[in-house]
């Protein structure tokens, strides 16, 4: 099974792999949905993801970068 959106700190890692010239810190929440739903191993329902998720996303994402 691939990764769901509870899966933050995964996601902030292949999200980093994909973009590695974007600062996480800057990105909209729609752009990041949109860039979270594209990764091949992204495998959860696309409607599942709340404001929340997507800020514990981020937040892993800007970690990870760090």
């Amino acid at each position: 099974m691939g990764l769901r959106w509870s899966d933050s700190i995964d996601i902030a890692i292949e999200l980093l792999e994909a973009h590695p010239d974007v600062d996480p810190q800057w990105v909209r929440f729609t752009d990041l949905h949109s860039w979270v739903c594209a990764l091949d191993d992204f495998s959860d329902d696309p409607e599942k993801s709340s404001e929340g998720l997507l800020e514990a996303i981020q937040m892993a994402w800007i970690d990870e970068a760090n």
